[in-house]
């Protein structure tokens, strides 16, 4: 049987099954830097969505320990950060930003120097505003239905493909491949024995970035996340279609 129950964009109601690591978040946070017995600051949502249970599983899967902080509590979370001193911060861009602007305004040291973000857009300008004040920031692309799909390596280019799912990059309402490097809608394929989950069109927009990575890893990338195909807007790191 599942272990959880979570609400995806939609609104759909998803299990998440009892592998470890069952959303394959371990190979995103070790592509950015972390590693096992570090402290974590989670700010992904432990409630109806699955991000913070997301990030929890591959932290763990790593050997790290998780601080669950939750969303929002801004101030109860830097206290948080003050008092327990983590390494590693797991959420999105703009609360990373909220969190490192308020500690400067309060004259607090913060201990972070490296990030997994997700759940938004991760411009470079807020990548190098963050790498100014000595918090090297990585992205990965995952979405509730699916895990990880994609994440950032130190190589900065593009997105690598997770090894265990297959992505498509096809013509939105068509579902015909487009060729590489030509914008299209991912479309996700994921054996995962408990979900299984065919052709699953994901709404975004990306293409396939020719080559290889340079720092060896083999699988195939995508630029990046490049809008969506249809009218729903991101409100906080979520999914709010047009009939909501």
């Amino acid at each position: 049987g599942a272990r959880r129950v979570f609400q995806s964009p939609g609104t759909i109601y998803e299990p998440e099954g009892r592998a470890p690591d069952y959303w394959r978040m371990a190979r995103a946070l070790h592509a950015a830097g972390l590693r096992g017995g570090e402290l974590v600051h989670n700010s992904f949502s432990y409630h109806l969505t699955p991000a913070g249970a997301m990030m929890e599983g591959g932290a763990h899967a790593l050997g790290c320990t998780v601080f669950a902080g939750g969303v929002g509590n801004t101030e109860l979370q830097l206290q948080a950060v003050a008092e327990l001193r983590p390494q590693a911060y797991a959420g999105t861009p703009s609360f990373l930003k909220i969190m490192v602007d308020k500690a400067a305004e309060q004259g607090q040291p913060l201990t972070i120097t490296k990030a997994l973000v997700s759940g938004e857009a991760f411009p470079p300008s807020l990548r190098d505003w963050l790498a100014q004040r000595g918090i090297a920031g990585y992205q990965c692309y995952a979405t509730a239905d699916l895990g990880l799909i994609a994440y950032e390596t130190r190589a900065r280019e593009g997105l690598v493909i997770d090894e265990d799912v297959i992505v498509e990059i096809v013509r939105p309402g068509s579902g015909e491949p487009v060729p590489d490097g030509e914008v299209g809608e991912l479309v996700v394929t994921t054996l995962n024995p408990d979900y299984p989950l065919i052709r699953f069109g994901t709404g975004d927009l990306s293409a396939i970035l020719p080559g290889a990575c340079p720092t060896g890893r083999t699988n195939r990338r995508i630029k990046g996340w490049m809008g969506r195909a249809d009218q729903s807007a991101k409100v906080r790191g979520m999914f709010v279609h047009a009939g909501q």
